[in-house]
């Protein structure tokens, strides 16, 4: 597969996706074949610029998105910096590293928790779901019926849309938690 065709190829796969559309509706959306839209997709097809033209149209992005390889981003945050939430109840503070961009569902915390009343979480939207990754210290984390001792490296998914605890059992204990909207 050539690198424009590959370019073209995954980038009508992402845009379709990010739209929520099958291979007939966008098809059917830009007036195009489900067949040549299927092999465009795959790589194995030919476009021409009227065809691109009208599944940009159809994806409501620029033709260059279609034409051009995603270049990749690259975010630093140091530690210490990024905005800061508190809990009022618990000696807990989550960093947001990562918000949610446009289309996906995930944002990406530091949290940073000491010793003493724990963190109690009321349910979040429907289908929530978190993973947390302790990277220092103890915790007990999860559903707060069922919350388990974590030590670091230690991983825990659980639902985000029922009550949930982060509990710091050690001073100074720190995790990253990726909020999952699904």
């Amino acid at each position: 597969m050539s690198a424009p065709i590959a370019a073209i190829a995954a980038s009508l796969h992402r845009e379709r996706n990010r739209m929520g559309l099958s291979l007939a509706e966008l098809a059917r959306r830009a007036g195009v074949a489900k067949s040549t839209l299927s092999q465009l997709e795959s790589g194995t097809g030919n476009p021409s610029v009227e065809t691109l033209w009208a599944l940009s149209v159809a994806l409501n992005v620029p033709f260059a998105r279609l034409v051009e390889p995603v270049k990749p981003r690259v975010q630093l945050i140091r530690a210490g910096e990024g905005p800061k939430f508190s809990s009022d109840t618990a000696d807990y503070v989550a960093t947001l590293l990562a918000s949610c961009p446009p289309n996906a569902r995930r944002d990406i915390y530091l949290v940073s928790a000491q010793i003493g009343e724990p963190r109690r979480s009321d349910p979040h939207s429907p289908g929530v779901v978190e993973h947390v990754i302790l990277s220092a210290g103890r915790a007990l984390v999860g559903p707060t019926d069922e919350p388990v001792e974590l030590h670091p490296g230690d991983y825990i998914s659980y639902p985000g849309d029922a009550p949930h605890i982060f509990e710091a059992l050690n001073a100074d204990t720190s995790a990253v938690l990726v909020s999952e909207h699904v």
